[in-house]
């Protein structure tokens, strides 16, 4: 199978400002030089983790929608990244993933933040989401969810294989908890056998919360293989070697020992 080309945006947000925010987005992916599968955005990328769905929520059918669809056909890569989405009466933590044909697929935030209240304004997501790009199976996931192990868990099947090969991670995690954020990534990656992303944003909101970072891309190894500084408003492409992964699957079969039940 082929190698996963990534590109990730460390990036600091404009607080509930969608146009500047799109702006930002528009002009850093135009720049982007290499020729990615896939393209990272933070956790609420147009507005910043607020707890103000109501001023700022759009519908699936809204210019965020239309802005990531534009760009991932233009750029002819995925684009994913979470927005706020309003359905009804009810307001999602809503990752969009956004090939360049438009077919989206979406994951709704199945843990909720209630340290910060995000319980009572959004509505938790219910299913898991496994989506393919290249031969790849990505599970993603957002920020806080990082922190929920049997959500996260990877299986192994005789019929089917791995349930995912790569986990993906976008968040607003503050830099107060960024070696938590740190450590996480790494246990997520070893324990699972599967790379996992982590895109985090940078700079400071409007409750002065300050966030720091730390994106990571982590091979089933545990070893980080990005380059990108905690605090830097920088962007980053990485290659995720396949062959990496299966021959340490192969090799070191701990999968086949793995527990083995149902999430309720």
């Amino acid at each position: 199978m082929q190698n996963l080309t990534v590109h990730l945006f460390q990036s600091p947000l404009f607080w509930e400002d969608i146009d500047r925010n799109l702006a930002m987005f528009s002009k850093k992916i135009k720049e982007i030089l290499t020729s990615p599968d896939l393209v990272v955005l933070p956790e609420m990328f147009t507005t910043g983790f607020t707890q103000k769905p109501h001023a700022v929520a759009e519908p699936m059918e809204g210019r965020s929608m239309q802005w990531m669809q534009q760009n991932a056909s233009k750029k002819k890569c995925v684009i994913t990244g979470s927005v706020i989405i309003r359905e009804k009466d009810k307001y999602y933590n809503r990752l969009i993933w956004m090939p360049p044909d438009g077919n989206y697929q979406c994951y709704d935030k199945r843990h909720l933040f209630t340290f910060a209240g995000e319980n009572k304004y959004y509505t938790a997501g219910e299913s898991q989401l496994i989506v393919k790009l290249r031969g790849w199976k990505i599970m993603p996931l957002i920020c806080y969810d990082l922190r929920f192990p049997v959500w996260s868990r990877n299986t192994y099947e005789s019929e089917t294989g791995f349930a995912y090969d790569c986990m993906l991670n976008v968040a607003n995690w503050p830099g107060s908890r960024s070696h938590v954020w740190r450590v996480l990534l790494m246990a997520r990656a070893i324990e699972n056998q599967a790379y996992v992303i982590g895109l985090n944003r940078i700079g400071k909101d409007k409750n002065n919360i300050v966030y720091s970072g730390d994106s990571a891309v982590i091979s089933p190894r545990g070893d980080n293989l990005s380059n990108i500084m905690p605090g830097r408003d920088v962007s980053e492409t990485i290659v995720m070697p396949r062959c990496q992964l299966d021959d340490f699957r192969d090799k070191f079969r701990v999968w086949a020992d793995w527990d083995s039940f149902l999430i309720k």
